[in-house]
């Protein structure tokens, strides 16, 4: 997946100015990578929040061109959210460039319902996103993972998913994604109350009754 975002170069540094500049409805961005210079940047506000609205986080390449200074392709490496407005304060980016290969976390996304489940078993879905090493062109928008064929007791693991060649896997082939396990059944309520209190006690009166008959005869 790929994306754009504009950006305008940033020369105030230190608190008040980056107080300022979201005060005017920009938000400030840092740019970095493999020995590159580190690029101090803001973008508008409202741009942002749409874009983040539309993309996957984790695995869209962005365009960031950045006025006056030609346009830098880069991976969004951490948001900064507001503790309590729906505001982004800070945005970090890392630069990329083509024949660079790149670590990133790909969404899994389940398809099918599986035939466990129409039985009465639990889906159970484990790990929701794969970290893959790849070129920045070859980046999976996702993982598609059919469970349909699951029956109860049975898993999927990431040994198990198909992606091209060139993108290799990072996690432990064994993880399992999905699952689908057996019903839980729940032990009947044992009664309680006077009338489980009284009946254990006639039961064993009734038990006794020969003895006393012997006793009294």
């Amino acid at each position: 997946m790929q994306a754009s975002l504009n950006a305008q170069q940033r020369t105030g540094r230190g608190k008040n100015a980056t107080r300022a500049l979201r005060r005017s409805g920009r938000v400030p961005v840092v740019v970095y990578g493999h020995g590159d210079q580190t690029q101090t940047l803001s973008v508008d506000a409202l741009e942002l929040e749409k874009l983040l609205g539309s993309i996957s986080v984790d695995n869209t390449l962005i365009d960031l061109a950045v006025e006056g200074g030609g346009t830098t392709r880069a991976l969004i490496r951490d948001v900064q959210m507001h503790p309590v407005r729906p505001q982004v304060l800070h945005l970090d980016l890392l630069q990329i460039h083509a024949g660079e290969r790149i670590r990133l976390h790909i969404p899994i996304r389940l398809s099918g319902t599986a035939a466990g489940v129409r039985e009465g078993g639990v889906l159970d879905h484990v790990l929701y996103d794969l970290e893959v090493e790849c070129l920045p062109t070859d980046i999976p928008d996702a993982v598609e993972v059919d469970i349909s064929g699951l029956g109860i007791g049975e898993s999927v693991r990431v040994r198990e998913v198909s992606l091209p060649e060139s993108v290799h896997v990072l996690n432990d082939p064994e993880l399992p994604i999905a699952s689908v396990t057996p019903p839980t059944v729940q032990p009947a309520d044992v009664p309680t109350g006077t009338d489980a209190d009284v009946t254990p006690a006639l039961v064993r009166d009734r038990s006794r009754d020969g003895e006393l008959a012997g006793e009294n005869g």
